[in-house]
């Protein structure tokens, strides 16, 4: 498959010109995934924030503290990486979704500035910052759903389209709210615990309801993603990623019907279940969208920066991933298991991990 592709754009197999895209993308696939998914509870429990009671909202965003920063890395890194690997694509792909991208960057930013603010803040003030960071979480998550959205339509300018890019919006703020609670749900107990169950189980069936209105726009509204999905010679793989689904949604739902009560021991299930429909998305996307940057009009060849420029990144890169894995890695160590709540229920004071 590797020859034939780069046998179509008259390369080598081993010609730097045409290798070398492939390990950017590459690339930026797991800086998207790792954004999404790591970034993703942090989004999901400040959504929820206004939905829990008073005296839990300091508790929720204290849980979140020792991952702040790190989640704020990975939409620079992946904006940085693209920018600099695909010039061509940038300009055009930011053309094209200028609305959803500016309400997700205002959103990662007040999100930032809530976080920092609430901590310093006195206590008569603390609660205004907790709605800010809840209006941020809100804005990023609804405009990462409605560039999902455009992306998945083509970047068409239909009325029709842009009503699905909103829908696909809503749907992402319901799949960042399933992540959240099940991540709520493995690391707290109590009432907070039977509270997550609750709003898991709620968002759920939105969260199933956008990504199979994704897939199956995909196809519609694109022949070549319908026809890649449907020949015979890929249908064992769409009918496994199906069925894969089914079994990712049918298997969280059954676990959280019997939780907190009757299966405390697999709390942990539901958010790795999340995490993996989450990649089962993410790849599926990439699958269909693969080798273009922007359906059928521009290829990663053709959005590529000049050898000598990637050159250049790559070998930035080389030097800081290993040191990007290792941060990360102490920073997720603990992202697993129960949190003790604090001895101190000061707000705004950091619990005990």
């Amino acid at each position: 498959m590797i020859a034939t592709l780069a046998a179509s754009l008259g390369l080598a197999p081993d010609d730097p010109s045409f290798w070398m895209p492939l390990v950017f993308m590459g690339m930026l696939f797991v800086v998207v995934v790792a954004g999404t998914v790591l970034d993703g509870f942090d989004l999901g429990v400040g959504i929820l924030l206004p939905l829990a009671p008073t005296e839990e909202r300091g508790r929720m965003m204290t849980l979140l503290s020792p991952w702040r920063d790190a989640n704020e890395f990975w939409l620079l890194l992946g904006v940085g990486l693209f920018a600099a690997a695909f010039p061509f694509a940038w300009g055009t792909v930011l053309g094209q979704l200028h609305a959803p991208l500016t309400l997700m960057v205002l959103g990662v930013v007040l999100r930032s500035v809530s976080f920092e603010f609430r901590l310093r803040a006195r206590t008569e003030s603390k609660p205004r910052w907790v709605t800010a960071f809840w209006v941020g979480s809100l804005m990023t998550a609804f405009g990462q759903g409605m560039a999902l959205g455009r992306i998945a339509t083509g970047y068409q300018n239909t009325a029709g389209y842009h009503g699905f890019s909103l829908f696909v919006g809503l749907c992402a703020v319901a799949a960042y709210v399933l992540l959240g609670a099940t991540w709520l749900t493995m690391r707290v107990d109590g009432d907070l615990q039977r509270r997550a169950v609750y709003w898991a189980r709620h968002a759920i069936r939105w969260t199933a309801a956008g990504m199979v209105a994704i897939a199956v726009t995909l196809g519609l509204a694109n022949a070549g993603i319908f026809y890649k999905w449907s020949n015979l010679s890929h249908l064992g793989l769409a009918v496994a990623v199906w069925v894969a689904m089914l079994l990712g949604f049918v298997g969280t739902e059954m676990v959280l019907m019997r939780l907190p009560r009757h299966a405390e021991r697999f709390s942990w299930v539901p958010f790795v279940a999340c995490v993996f429909l989450f990649l089962l998305m993410l790849g599926g996307l990439a699958y269909s969208l693969f080798p273009f940057l922007i359906l059928d009009d521009m290829t990663l060849w053709d959005g590529a920066a000049a050898l000598g420029s990637m050159r250049l990144v790559l070998s930035g890169a080389i030097v800081a991933i290993p040191l990007i894995l290792v941060f990360n890695i102490l920073a997720y160590r603990s992202v697993f298991g129960k949190a003790r709540q604090p001895r101190r229920a000061m707000d705004g004071m950091p619990g005990q991990p």
